[in-house]
């Protein structure tokens, strides 16, 4: 294994890298959201959930020292969060393409009110975007498709620093 990379993989390195990757996408989604306006559905909603649970656990890793099997399993977890993460992508995704349709939560939610004015003001306040609906695209790829990629590259990363974390506990 090249030099650069086995400092890559190692403790505490590996944990910063992850902490300031989840952080970073954290506020993209943010800045995509309040900046530019682009509502999240649920499911994108859902997707951040693996982003901070990894910035908890990546966090735990760094600062957790000296170094042992705490950190090998801190570092697995972070690769099951992101594996999870991809999952929830990969199922947006196909929700995006119109291949199976959405949970329950993707759908418009009925308007309830006793009165016209009551429809109307409920309609001025619901403003609930459907996860079957692409908002933003780059290259032909959607945040949804950029987050399942994103995301297995992290799984596989913190996999392999697990392993080495593994090898030197």
């Amino acid at each position: 294994m090249p030099p650069f990379v086995e400092k890559i993989l190692s403790l505490p390195l590996a944990a910063k890298l992850l902490l300031a990757v989840n952080l970073g996408s954290l506020i993209f989604a943010l800045v995509m959201e309040y900046g530019f306006g682009l509502k999240p559905c649920i499911l994108c909603l859902l997707q951040r959930i693996p982003y901070v649970v990894v910035a908890v656990l990546s966090l735990l890793a760094w600062i957790w020292t000296p170094y042992r099997r705490q950190s090998v399993v801190l570092l697995a977890l972070c690769a099951v969060a992101y594996v999870a993460g991809m999952g929830l992508a990969v199922f947006h995704s196909g929700v995006e393409l119109h291949w199976w349709t959405g949970t329950s939560g993707c759908a418009v939610q009925p308007l309830l009110g006793a009165s016209a004015d009551d429809l109307r003001e409920a309609l001025l306040q619901t403003v609930s975007p459907r996860c079957d609906q692409i908002a933003w695209t780059f290259l032909g790829l959607s945040m949804t498709n950029y987050n399942a990629a994103l995301s297995l590259a992290l799984a596989l990363f913190s996999a392999a620093a697990a392993a080495k974390a593994a090898q030197h506990s």
